[in-house]
Formats: C-alpha cells, sequence, structure tokens
C-alpha cells in the first residue's frame, strides 16, 4: 500500500490560532524546532469523533513547554478547543490528533531566547497502529541497542522532539530484523519501554510495570492501570530487569497510537495469549467509545 505523503494531504490545520488548507501549513527551513529538535508534541487518538482524554493531552503539552523553557502562547482549554475544532473541520470520525509546539526562525543558534513559539493541531484518518495481524497474533519486539537515558542528562518527563531521535534508530533496526518494535532499557539497565508506548508484564495474576522515572507515564498506561484495578487486579511499578522476563506468563504495550497490544516475543522469550490480556484489550476498547455513545444519547 503506498503512502499518501503528510505534505500532500486535504484538509485544514489549525496553526498559531487559525485553520489554514492543509498544504499551506508550512514552516522555514531555518527553523529552530528543526535544527535544534526545540519541539513539544501530543499524539491523540479519536474516537467516534471525539478526542479520546483531549484536556489530559493539552496539560501534558503545556507541562512540556514549561520543561522545554517555551512559553506557549494559548492556553489548555484554548488548545483542547481548537482541537474540536480541527476534528469536527476535517470530519474525522476514526483518527489521530497530533498536537505540536517549536521554536520558529528568528533565531538560529544553541540559545534563542527571542524564537517565537509557534503552535499547530492537525488530524488524519488512522485506523491502527500496528498492523491488524501484528496485533491479532502478538507483537514481536527486539531488544533494542540505545538506551532511555538519565533525569539528569535530558529533559525525560517532557514528550520532546529531542528524545524521539534514539526511538526511531531502535524502531528501524528491530522492523530490519522482522519486528514490530523493540523494547528499550533505561541508563541503569532496567526495562524501561518500548519507543513509543509502555510495557506491562503479567505473573501469577498480577501487572507488573516499570517505574516511569526515565520515560514519559503514559496517559494510555495509567487508563490501563486504572482498567485493570477497577477489575480487582493487583499492578505493581516496580524496578523490573531484564533477566527475570523469562519469568513472566504474558506481555502488552499501551500507548495512544498502540492503544493495548499484545507481545507475543521479547528477542527469543515466547510469551502466551493470556486473559487478563484480552480483557483488558475488550475493557480499553469500551472505554474509548463510551463518550461517543453518551453523547450520541444525549442527542437523541
Amino acid at each position: 500500500m503506498s503512502l499518501i505523503p503528510m505534505d500532500q494531504r486535504d484538509g485544514l490545520i489549525w496553526l498559531d490560532g487559525e485553520l489554514v488548507p492543509w498544504r499551506d501549513a508550512r514552516i522555514h527551513v531555518l527553523t529552530h524546532g528543526l535544527h535544534y529538535a526545540s519541539a513539544v508534541f501530543e499524539g491523540e487518538r479519536v474516537y467516534g469523533g471525539q478526542g479520546f482524554e483531549l484536556a489530559a493531552h493539552g496539560q501534558r503539552l503545556l507541562r512540556s513547554c514549561a520543561i522545554m523553557d517555551m512559553a506557549c502562547p494559548y492556553s489548555a482549554p484554548a488548545l483542547d478547543q481548537a482541537a474540536r475544532t480541527v476534528i469536527q473541520a476535517n470530519a474525522i470520525g476514526e483518527g489521530y490528533l497530533r498536537r505540536i509546539a517549536w521554536r520558529g526562525a528568528e533565531q538560529l543558534g544553541v540559545a534563542a531566547p527571542e524564537t517565537r513559539i509557534h503552535v499547530a493541531i492537525a488530524c488524519w484518518p488512522w485506523p491502527r497502529y500496528f498492523s491488524d495481524d501484528a496485533a491479532e497474533r502478538g507483537l514481536r519486539l527486539a531488544m533494542a541497542d540505545w538506551r532511555r537515558p538519565a533525569p539528569d542528562t535530558a529533559p525525560v518527563l517532557a514528550k520532546a522532539s529531542c528524545l524521539y531521535g534514539i526511538g526511531t534508530l531502535a524502531k528501524h533496526a528491530a522492523e530490519r530484523a522482522g519486528c514490530d518494535d523493540a523494547l528499550m532499557l533505561d541508563w541503569r539497565g532496567q526495562v524501561a519501554e518500548a519507543t513509543g508506548a509502555n510495557v506491562f508484564f503479567i505473573k501469577d495474576g498480577k501487572l507488573h510495570t516499570p517505574i516511569p522515572d526515565a520515560f514519559l507515564d503514559g496517559i494510555t498506561r495509567q487508563t490501563a492501570i486504572r482498567l485493570a484495578r477497577a477489575r480487582g487486579l493487583e499492578v505493581i511499578e516496580r524496578i523490573i530487569m531484564p533477566d527475570e522476563l523469562p519469568d513472566f506468563e504474558a506481555c502488552f504495550l499501551t500507548g495512544t497510537a498502540a492503544e493495548v497490544a499484545p507481545v507475543r516475543q521479547i528477542g527469543q522469550i515466547r510469551y502466551t495469549a493470556h486473559a487478563i490480556t484480552r480483557q483488558l484489550v475488550d475493557d480499553y476498547a469500551a472505554l474509548v467509545r463510551q463518550p461517543a455513545a453518551e453523547s450520541a444519547q444525549s442527542a437523541a
């Protein structure tokens, strides 16, 4: 299937306070965000024409801006309303929404305090991140060579563009090896996450997941923990070392793009399908479409 380049699509993008034609939403080649990765973003899912956890994503974008020393010119409610406008303007039922804030082209250098902070919001149809076949059978993960950095070496609690370079390298290597994604360790050698999703393991009816101190505490991760606890399942956030991986019965990833995705293999370690994973997949699917259902009922 051929891909449609992102700059050759049709629709409307919210750029610095107004809707503009998709192909006119451009930046200069000397934009600071392009050269120095001074950008933060949010990836969000749209279900039934509504953004899931819209407010949580908007608030995280502003937190990321603050961590990156970027004064966002818009409030969280204004960004949320702009996101709704973009969804409606493009008539998106099931899709993906991307908010991004970046430093402009007024200065080009490591220090650029006079740059303008720009914000854009785009939305387009996008049914699944992983292929249907991979998601149904379970994902295969390679072990990444790259590690998540220490909190005193990078802004690890921001959803910042500068942190995703190693994720791209790790995922490219994994795909070349015939895998769907890669599991990354942190600078200490502890299990961290996949290249763009959090990881959970199952053992003796309990969920185990790494402590998010060197990577994002994902919004989907938080949702999965709430769903599991609502089912009476114990969720243990703890240090997990690579030599523990063979001891777990099952594994799954969580993320806005990945949703709740079973994992069948990490390196040479194989996992089986598990009832808890299937239950959480179903619970998450029901939850994300619940607001749309409630909205339709109230409209009726």
